[in-house]
């Protein structure tokens, strides 16, 4: 069964960070080699305040095996009570059907999957594969995933 149409992860590197630690932490947050799977890691720059370079990575996940390997993964990661607060927060779904949750990044590079509201974090975006294409569909495909 199809879960997301589509995943987005994204994370912001500011110029006091260790770039390669958090890119090392993107890798491992994928349950596949991105390389082997043909996957895009792209890295872009922006200017943040106070003229700060800041550096954004995104990988974006279309094909079903990706998104439902990459969701399973996750699923096994959050520990229940993570797992039942994802379900439980219905402002995390919009009216298009997609999901948005975040992982601390300092927990993250520990290898350690914490879900936050806040602060320095991987963004992470999954448009619900629900059938009609409406939020009560996605809730309960968001319920399953997550059980």
């Amino acid at each position: 069964m199809k879960l997301a149409n589509k995943v987005k992860i994204n994370v912001f590197v500011k110029p006091e960070e260790d770039e390669q630690k958090i890119v090392e932490a993107l890798k491992q947050l994928l349950p596949f080699d991105l390389e082997k799977e043909k996957i895009m890691r792209k890295k872009s720059t922006v200017q943040g305040f106070d003229e700060r370079k800041i550096i954004i990575y995104d990988i974006t996940l279309q094909k079903e095996n990706h998104t439902n390997t990459f969701l399973k993964f996750l699923k096994q990661k959050l520990n229940d009570e993570q797992r039942e607060m994802l379900v439980r927060q219905e402002n995390r779904l919009d009216d298009d059907c997609c999901f948005y949750m975040r992982l601390d990044k300092q927990k993250l590079l520990n290898n350690e999957f914490y879900v936050t509201d806040e602060g320095e974090c991987f963004h992470i975006t999954f448009c619900v594969a629900a059938f009609p294409k409406k939020k009560e569909c996605a809730r309960e495909v968001v319920k399953k995933m997550f059980s």
